[in-house]
């Protein structure tokens, strides 16, 4: 049985103010959240004070993004190492932000994945198609190119990582995949993950709030979100998190 998983992704939001208000509010809640996991992901800045904000609860540590690179001169790059550090669980990479604004590559995403999984931590890997993918039939096609690095590189390992489907055209624009939708992506992720696929959570991201979520999270194969502007609503997030109890 997969252990559902929320995920909030807080992208480029927050202050040490603004975190400590944010994770008191959610934290002054927190009950009866234990079947489903769930992590909170700050900017790089900010995962010492977040990590420490969270200290005694069981909300895991996350981080946005890791480089490929063990060490060097690598100039605004954050290692993976550095990430274990400071006790995070979960580091996202492939974000449809990073593919698109770093011009990052589907074997520059497996790479940082492969880094992450190999300093003990879990790797979120995020796929997803445009909406002119998606009109164009292409839906299936983009996702399987995004994976094949990732399940080429990893192989025996690839049971160990985590999926998150993030339709890039339901990113923050308030559009949202309807359920069946979204569940049809995630059985083709799960199928394309061969023999893992079974043992591997595969989240769903894109305009996630708590209207959607208890719908999103009944279809077999979404097993939690990866949640952007809802995560940064102490009410909302918790009731995300509740849905997916």
């Amino acid at each position: 049985m997969r252990r559902s998983l929320v995920m909030g992704n807080w992208k480029m939001n927050g202050s040490l103010a603004a975190n400590q208000v944010l994770l008191e509010a959610l934290l002054a809640k927190w009950q009866g959240v234990h079947k489903a996991e769930v992590a909170v992901a700050p900017v790089s800045l900010h995962l010492a004070q977040v990590g420490q904000l969270l200290s005694g609860s069981n909300i895991q540590l996350a981080a946005q993004d890791a480089s490929a690179h063990a060490s060097g001169a690598f100039t605004g790059e954050v290692a993976a190492a550095m990430l274990s550090e400071l006790d995070c669980r979960y580091v996202i990479v492939g974000h449809s932000e990073r593919r698109q604004y770093h011009a990052e590559s589907s074997e520059l995403v497996a790479k940082k994945a492969k880094a992450v999984l190999a300093e003990g931590m879990v790797p979120v890997v995020c796929v997803g198609e445009t909406l002119s993918e998606r009109d164009a039939g292409q839906t299936l096609a983009v996702i399987s190119e995004q994976l094949s690095p990732v399940i080429a590189l990893f192989g025996a390992s690839l049971a160990q990582i985590v999926v998150a489907y993030e339709p890039v055209w339901a990113i923050g624009t308030g559009k949202t995949a309807t359920p069946e939708q979204a569940q049809a992506v995630h059985a083709f992720i799960r199928d394309q993950l061969g023999a893992a696929g079974e043992q591997v959570r595969i989240l769903y991201g894109g305009s996630v709030k708590p209207a959607n979520a208890e719908a999103l999270f009944a279809k077999t194969d979404i097993d939690g979100a990866l949640v952007g502007g809802a995560a940064l609503k102490a009410d909302d997030f918790y009731a995300i998190c509740r849905a997916a109890d």
